[in-house]
């Protein structure tokens, strides 16, 4: 085999990138990440995660696993690329982790920048896509979805942030302490803290093949992380259930007013329009509370392993 035979501890980069749809992709992906980290003159392994995709992806990694620096996990099933995500950073040896994503938009020549940045004191470099190469619809979605995020999350989110970067041995250790099992890699990286830098990078057009995120995909991603990662629906239900309620009461003084005016209304008309006002704000109210205890006890209850490795090219 070719490259160097790197024992555990011996690492110092370790670039991770989950693999869906991309059989043709993956020999350009190695080639290009060697050709940026080698001049370097550090040791580095590739960590290569086939979330079980459907094409010739697998063979593809087995390929390049000739290669001794180059590492192939396949998982059980398609879990999604932030679980595959995961399943490399837990592989990863390296004192650097880079994360990227495989379809070569996020370019390996933008790993050098990103290191000389971190080396300012940095323990995380994200890589900040300037011009975008994706369709105006896409990006139209992704703003929206981060201005949604930043608001219920009440964290500012960056759209022109995705998974590339760099980052310190300390921070992905974090992130995997992090085990629940909703995952999404950027939001998780920004919640465990420490200091980070950003770098501008150019984003490149999708090279083959179209995203795997298609509009069903991304709306239930971006359920399950707002779900995930902030209790600001369920207390935003609590303010709405308080405000109905405190109509039916302003509607009891307004009608009180009526009266006392002369008006008249038809009998038994006001009572039951305000109790049922009434009684759904309420209602509403105490399901918000409910929701927010139970919401807390199923993140802790869910225990189930958050990805499953099938076959490595580890022999």
């Amino acid at each position: 085999m070719e490259g160097n035979n790197t024992q555990a501890g011996e690492v110092y980069f370790s670039i991770v990138s989950p693999v869906y749809r991309a059989d043709t992709l993956v020999a350009q992906l190695v080639s290009r990440i060697k050709a940026a980290v080698e001049p370097l003159g550090r040791s580095f392994e590739i960590i290569l995660v086939d979330d079980r995709s459907p094409d010739n992806s697998w063979e593809a990694i087995l390929e390049q696993t000739k290669d001794e620096r180059v590492r192939g996990f396949r998982l059980s099933r398609n879990f999604g690329q932030h679980r595959a995500i995961t399943a490399g950073l837990e592989q990863a040896r390296g004192e650097w982790i880079i994360v990227m994503d495989c379809d070569l938009q996020d370019q390996p020549e933008e790993i050098p920048g990103l290191y000389q940045e971190a080396l300012k004191g940095y323990d995380l470099v994200f890589a900040r896509r300037v011009e975008r190469q994706d369709s105006w619809l896409k990006r139209l979605g992704s703003r929206t979805f981060y201005q949604v995020l930043s608001y219920l999350t009440e964290t500012k989110q960056d759209p022109a942030i995705a998974n590339f970067g760099i980052y310190h041995r300390k921070v992905i250790d974090a992130v995997l302490s992090m085990r629940e099992s909703i995952r999404y890699f950027p939001t998780m990286v920004r919640w465990v803290g420490f200091r980070s830098g950003g770098l501008a990078v150019e984003h490149a057009e999708r090279s083959e093949g179209t995203s795997s995120y298609n509009l069903r995909r991304l709306i239930n991603l971006a359920l399950d992380i707002i779900l995930a990662y902030s209790d600001k629906p369920l207390r935003l239900t609590v303010k709405l259930g308080l405000a109905i309620s405190a109509a039916a009461f302003g509607f009891v003084l307004i009608t009180l007013a009526r009266y006392l005016l002369g008006h008249s209304w038809e009998p038994g008309y006001i009572s039951l329009i305000v109790s049922i006002w009434f009684f759904a704000g309420l209602l509403l109210s105490v399901l918000g509370v409910v929701g927010l205890y139970i919401g807390k006890t199923f993140e802790q209850a869910k225990n189930r392993p958050i990805f499953l490795i099938d076959t490595t090219s580890i022999s």
